[in-house]
């Protein structure tokens, strides 16, 4: 492992934690981040800490492929889906899991959101799955997740919240705030008489322009 390099995800991590909190996209200590260090580590924030007094020292590196985890502090419960994600999916380098309300309260219909808003399917790849009903923390909850994250860069958790996936934390928060944008909207729409659905043609189109194409060339 690169300590120094693992140091750098630690700041990232916590930095992307206070967001979460300060966004309004997750009440008290619930929610969970997660960065990539290497195919190995990840580092994640630790189980039930306040949000505003996190210190990049006190993210958790813990090993995906057998739940070591260094310190004193305990990571969050949801390792299992956080090491999941990350030992499957190569090209996603950050996780955020929030229990943001707009979301939730979608999740607890135990319904997801069909494609409906541009940035949506832009960013999150497409409708938004809902994962089934299963316990916190649990290898079960892991493999439902990852199924509804299927060629996905979001889902929804049933009766639980939302979790989003970016090739770096910021695109996963990002992520995460489209979301929850998202649930709003759908909400919203409902008086509305519905919405109209984007063609899955469509859906592929935007999310490869904005995978491969959005924003400027480093």
């Amino acid at each position: 492992m690169d300590r120094e390099y693992a140091k750098k995800v630690q700041k990232e991590v916590c930095v992307t934690a206070k967001a979460m909190a300060d966004g309004g996209l997750t009440a008290g200590t619930w929610g969970n981040i997660s960065g990539r260090i290497d195919d190995t580590y990840m580092v994640i924030t630790p189980s039930g800490m306040d949000y505003s007094k996190l210190t990049p020292d006190q993210m958790v590196v813990v090993n995906m492929k057998t739940g070591e985890y260094e310190g004193d502090l305990k990571p969050s419960v949801e390792v299992p889906i956080h090491s999941r994600i990350l030992l499957t999916r190569p090209e996603v380098n950050g996780v955020v899991h929030t229990h943001s309300s707009k979301a939730l309260a979608v999740a607890v219909t135990r319904k997801g959101i069909p494609p409906i808003c541009d940035d949506q399917v832009q960013i999150l790849g497409g409708d938004v799955r809902c994962a089934g009903y299963t316990y916190p923390g649990s290898q079960e909850m892991a493999e439902s997740v990852c199924e509804a994250l299927h060629e996905r860069f979001g889902a929804l958790i049933a009766n639980h919240g939302s979790i989003t996936l970016g090739r770096n934390l910021k695109e996963a928060l990002i992520a995460a705030t489209v979301l929850e944008k998202t649930a709003q909207i759908w909400i919203d729409v409902q008086a509305l008489g519905g919405a109209v659905e984007i063609s899955r043609e469509d859906c592929e189109f935007f999310h490869e322009f904005f995978m491969n194409k959005y924003g400027q060339k480093k």
